[in-house]
């Protein structure tokens, strides 16, 4: 009698310190040393602090625990109870999540948290459909041009192969008769050195990751777009957490998207500053390639509210107002 008594308190003891302690994956697709994993590791922190420990999120950068592809699949179905992801590389699966990754059409930051505000309500609301809660989206800086050889207009893309990471990507370089190659970011360096790609568009922050100096001479800083990484939650997950862990990841997601804008900007101007140290030539697009890229931004957005409809006009409108 004594021992299962004994058996039946510990069996207490534990329960109540399980209970007690609540803990979360968060996977996300860039290195631990990228701003955007920075920025979830100082998240996670945050969260540790204000529960006193209660809940305890573990980062998995660098595409170690699920893909960039797999990600919002796997918080979908609670396999993480969180993850990061490139809303941009959900378009085929909703037209509303490649809004920012339009060419040409929020070009500054400025232009890019404008129209986060319009996007974010109907994001919200889609999220909210699939078990989903949007905690908070930084963007990345602005998306330029590598390139193995000197760009006079976008007819020298004509052939080369493009490294694309989203449907728009993919539709870029079909319209300036490039090859789009799908690569994910975790594998972008090797695709360079073995030449399955020459030329991309993305910022000079994946630039620096991805050390692309070593295989690319040239970046032109044509501004053409900033994709935002949107952090989301597994809603059923959230329900679960007490009121002050609730509130506790709340906050922390709030001081994480103010901190990541800031920081985005910052990146920004670092990053240009360490491909001209590491001798890659960084200029601007001459008028022509910038002509010619304005004319692949207004086909693509044509393309994308056919697609969007409604909903996507709604959208635009309440941006550009």
């Amino acid at each position: 009698m004594k021992h299962s008594l004994i058996m039946f308190v510990a069996s207490l003891v534990l329960g109540a310190s399980a209970q007690a302690q609540t803990r979360w994956d968060l996977p996300a697709a860039y290195p631990a040393t990228n701003f955007h994993s920075v920025n979830l590791a100082s998240f996670a922190a945050d969260v540790d602090k204000a529960t006193a420990g209660k809940l305890k999120i573990t980062v998995h950068p660098g595409a170690s625990l699920f893909k960039a592809p797999e990600i919002k699949r796997a918080v979908q179905g609670g396999q993480a109870q969180m993850g990061e992801i490139l809303l941009a590389a959900y378009q085929n699966e909703w037209q509303m999540f490649g809004a920012d990754g339009l060419p040409f059409l929020a070009t500054s930051y400025d232009a890019s948290m404008k129209l986060y505000k319009a996007q974010k309500p109907i994001l919200e609301k889609k999220l909210g459909e699939q078990g989903l809660m949007l905690l908070y989206a930084v963007p990345w800086p602005p998306q330029g041009i590598y390139s193995k050889k000197p760009l006079a207009s976008a007819a020298d893309l004509k052939g080369s192969k493009w490294r694309a990471y989203s449907p728009a990507t993919s539709r870029i370089a079909e319209l300036v008769g490039a090859q789009p190659v799908t690569v994910q970011a975790a594998e972008l360096s090797q695709a360079l050195a073995t030449g399955v790609v020459e030329t991309n568009m993305t910022s000079g922050a994946t630039g620096v990751d991805s050390k692309l100096y070593e295989h690319l001479k040239h970046y032109y800083d044509v501004q053409a777009w900033l994709p935002k990484n949107a952090v989301i939650v597994n809603k059923r997950a959230f329900d679960a957490l007490d009121k002050p862990a609730q509130q506790a990841v709340l906050q922390a997601g709030a001081a994480a998207e103010a901190r990541g804008w800031a920081e985005s900007s910052k990146v920004n101007a670092d990053t240009l500053a360490v491909l001209k140290a590491k001798g890659m030539a960084v200029e601007p697009p001459s008028t022509t390639l910038k002509a010619d890229m304005q004319k692949v931004g207004e086909t693509m957005v044509k393309e994308w509210l056919d697609k969007a409809g409604p909903e996507g006009q709604a959208m635009l409108d309440a941006y550009k107002k």
